[in-house]
């Protein structure tokens, strides 16, 4: 077994060691872990049972470390995305009003062409195909719509009557905890405590706990009650009228992942000169896990940026992210802790906002003097927050970049997959389609 590892994971090639991998896999985890929380949480808001979206969370995570370690020797984790999946909640179902089953199913679809692009090199054709400054402002703009979503959760943001939001009641237990939270996770962040986000979340567990806000269950180790509640629960009845949805779900989650996983294998020293080995294995992880967690009962998956814990730590092979895959499986019976601490938003919504702030922090990259492609990215930014969906940013960054870009002569930059883009969501907006 020993000489399978070191051969397969190329431990002597890559200048490590089974231990340090090991140990690497084990930090990713814990670093990770606070998303068998965090997502069904937010698919609760969808109506959707806690139990079953924790048990594909699991294995849906599990899946994608696995086939990222074994086939593509890559130390990434791969696992439900908090940024697309509130686009799922919040907007599709929430918002447009459609069922949490018609939702999957339309994550299906995407995720299956998702796989099947991954097979091909259109998939990255696809990716060139929106330039890099609305692929920035898609990215800070998810960024924003996650961070209002935890202010709004936590109770830091609320409807007002003059203002349509303001701020929430500070005195509110709820609401401080939740602001307490934040701050904890900004200083360990900033602090570069190992697990941040986990850790933060212990203490406030804690503080719940004191003031009575949270209760333990008596029962800490079981299997959930409603674990198949989800599995294969899709329905494609309303797929004709989603196929918008269906074009964001894929757009955002190809180079959403393909950025994190490039910059992260940069930070692992696997990828130099711009060569990216074992890239097609790799792009399929999350193609992989995206098809059988929608199948399962979350959506879509995307490689973290957490995997830069264990590659800090020294992980540079695969068998990290098999290690992580292991551990998370080991999750599967503390269904009933998780529930209990899930029950109280302020635990959670910290989590949400830093997430978020993280993904925004990607507008840096923008270049300020050039307003043709400054002016349709941060466009695009803006609109997904205020009008609570990323499909709308989306749209309105893309027709804003093909117009400007047109008006100033520069039509021959514009990719032809980025004029049909265009031309669908103009004409979704005219209610032609």
């Amino acid at each position: 077994m020993k000489e399978f590892i070191m051969q397969h994971f190329q431990i002597d090639q890559r200048q490590t060691s089974i231990k340090t991998e090991l140990l690497c896999g084990l930090l990713n985890f814990f670093a990770i872990m606070y998303i068998i929380v965090v997502n069904p949480a937010l698919f609760e808001h969808a109506g959707m049972s806690f139990g079953g979206v924790f048990l594909a969370t699991i294995c849906a995570t599990a899946i994608g470390c696995f086939y990222m370690g074994m086939m593509a020797n890559y130390p990434i984790v791969i696992a439900p995305g908090l940024g697309i999946n509130a686009y799922v909640v919040y907007t599709v179902v929430v918002s447009m009003g459609y069922s949490w089953q018609d939702a999957l199913g339309c994550c299906f679809v995407a995720a299956t062409i998702f796989l099947v692009l991954s097979l091909t090199s259109f998939r990255e054709q696809l990716i060139n195909s929106i330039p890099e400054c609305l692929k920035v402002g898609i990215t800070a703009g998810i960024g924003l719509f996650v961070t209002f979503i935890g202010l709004k959760n936590g109770g830091l943001v609320v409807a007002g009557p003059d203002t349509f939001v303001t701020m929430g009641n500070m005195t509110d237990p709820g609401t401080a905890l939740t602001a307490i939270g934040v701050l904890l996770c900004l200083i360990f962040s900033i602090l570069n405590v190992p697990a941040a986000m986990l850790v933060s979340m212990i203490i406030l567990t804690f503080i719940a706990w004191m003031l009575g806000m949270l209760h333990f269950p008596s029962e800490l180790i079981s299997l959930p009650a409603d674990i198949g509640s989800t599995v294969g629960a899709l329905e494609f009845d309303q797929i004709p009228e989603m196929i918008p949805i269906v074009m964001v779900i894929l757009l955002v989650t190809m180079f959403d992942t393909t950025g994190t996983m490039i910059g992260v294998g940069k930070q692992a020293k696997i990828v130099k000169d711009g060569y990216f080995p074992n890239l097609r294995s790799a792009l399929m992880a999350d193609a992989f896990a995206s098809f059988w967690g929608t199948l399962m009962g979350t959506g879509p998956c995307s490689s973290f940026a957490e995997s830069s814990a264990g590659v800090m730590a020294g992980a540079r092979t695969g068998l990290a992210a098999v290690t992580t895959g292991i551990l998370f499986l080991s999750l599967i019976f503390i269904f009933p802790l998780a529930q209990a601490i899930a029950s109280v938003p302020a635990i959670t919504a910290p989590v949400l906002i830093i997430a978020g702030i993280q993904m925004f922090s990607e507008i840096s990259s923008l270049d300020w003097e050039d307003k043709r492609t400054l002016y349709p990215s941060v466009l695009a930014c803006i609109v997904m927050p205020l009008t609570y969906s990323i499909t709308n940013g989306v749209a309105f960054g893309m027709i804003s970049y093909v117009a400007v870009t047109v008006a100033a002569g520069k039509y021959r930059e514009i990719h032809p997959l980025l004029y049909l883009f265009s031309l669908w969501f103009l004409l979704d907006f005219l209610h032609i389609l």
